[in-house]
Parts: C-alpha cells; structure tokens; sequence
C-alpha cells in the first residue's frame, strides 16, 4: 500500500511540473515572440529485490519522473504593424542583445530608440548589431529594416542586426523578460533566418489547445489525489484494526 502511495505521489509531482509549465504558457498568449514549452517525462523502474529466495519475488516498480521542458521553436504568427522599428524573424534565430548580466537572446522585435539614440527593446536591453550596439541620432529620418537585418536612414547604413543560431537550441534557459541564456556559445545565422520588416512575431501558444489541456491535467491531479487520500485511509484503517487486535 505504501507502494502505491509513492507511485501516486511520483505521479503528482509531474503532474505539477506540467501544470506550472502550462500556465506559464497561458499566461504569454500575447506576449511577442514568445515560444511555449512542453513537458516530457519518462518511466522510472526501481530495481526488483536483491534476494531470489522469496517465493513470489518482488516486482519492479513503475514511477514517474520529470525528464525535461522542451523548447517549442515553431514559427508564431507574423502581425505586419507598420513601425519601422519591428522586426520579426522567420527561422530559428534569434536577436542578441546586451543586459546586465550579460549577452542574452530573444524573438521580441519591438525594437524603440532610447534617449541617446541606441536601438533597444520595450525592456530597454540595446540591441546588438554585427558590430556592436546600433546608433541613430535625431537628425536620421527614414528608418527602414531589410530582410537581412541592415538598417539605413536617409544618411545611410547604421548597421545590421545581429541574428544568432545555436547548435543545440533546447540548451537555451528562460531568465524573464522573454529572454534566454545560453549554455555554449551562439553561432551567426544562416541564410534561412530572415527578417520581416515591420512586422512582430507573436506568441506561439495555441490558446485553446493549451487550456483544454490545462483543464485535463487538473482533473487527472485531482483523481490521483483522492486515490492517494483514499489508500491512506485505507492504511490507517488497517493499522487501527491490527492495534485493536493486539489490544484485545
């Protein structure tokens, strides 16, 4: 019985995890260029009894356990806005840009200028072109992006933004802000990576599927909670009992 009670409690856990991970997804249905994640687990065998002389031997037991949150890089839906300042990507790429902490990516072109002319994101990270931040004075006007990232005014080139791949994408840690960290160092974007002028990349989230799936693993967590509440009933029952026999 106790068995069962950690099978159940293994199943929990994960059921957990899936939940948090869904509603984080839910909860960036519209934040731009945001990519979901899923979740995958996997069977966890304990190893079967060291003695062979029992006479019904010990079975394997069967519990579950989290094995990661995958990275869903598919494409979100590209919304043309018209600002000259957004840019989407198609391709899995990404902005690089620099905070803080460090160099960081991201798929939000909401690019603005701030107060001296840099190029950054709504978060107020610069952005980071081929040759390092991009820099536009007040005088510039005529700001266009081109499909390979370059940026002009009518007082010509200012640079081209920075698009990076990584050779192992699903290395790639949330740190806020809808920006990532990497574990290994990003590699320039091929030629498959594009960029789509004007225009912002929204959230790859698929509301409705993403709900009714939140919904689903509600109600399993819950069916699995009342199994475990109902076997620990049923162990203290059994231990009431065999105390009132040995009482008598």
């Amino acid at each position: 019985m106790q068995n069962a009670q950690l099978i159940g409690l293994s199943a929990q856990v994960a059921l957990g995890r899936e939940l948090e991970v869904i509603a984080n997804n839910v909860a960036n249905v519209t934040t731009t260029g945001f990519k979901a994640r899923a979740t995958r687990f996997q069977e966890y065998l304990m190893p079967k009894a060291s003695a062979e002389t029992f006479q019904r031997p010990d079975r394997r037991l069967s519990y579950v356990i989290d094995s990661g949150t995958p990275l869903d890089l598919s494409q979100g839906p590209i919304e043309a806005t018209g600002n000259p300042l957004n840019a989407a990507i198609r391709g899995e790429a990404f902005f690089a840009v620099q905070t803080p902490q460090g160099e960081r990516y991201t798929r939000n072109g909401a690019f603005e200028l701030d107060g001296q002319g840099r190029l950054v994101t709504s978060e107020g990270n610069v952005v980071l072109g081929d040759g390092g931040p991009i820099q536009i004075s007040p005088q510039e006007t005529g700001i266009a992006i081109g499909p390979d990232g370059t940026i002009s005014t009518n007082q010509g080139n200012r640079g081209k933004l920075r698009l990076v791949t990584f050779a192992n994408p699903q290395g790639l840690s949330n740190v806020g802000a809808n920006l990532y960290a990497a574990n290994a160092p990003a590699q320039p974007a091929g030629p498959q990576a594009r960029v789509e002028p004007g225009a912002l990349e929204r959230s790859n989230v698929r509301p409705v599927l993403a709900m009714s799936r939140l919904i689903e693993v509600n109600r399993v967590y819950q069916l699995v909670s009342d199994a475990v509440s109902r076997m620990d009933s049923l162990r203290g029952t059994a231990i009431q009992r065999l105390a009132d026999v040995g009482a008598a």
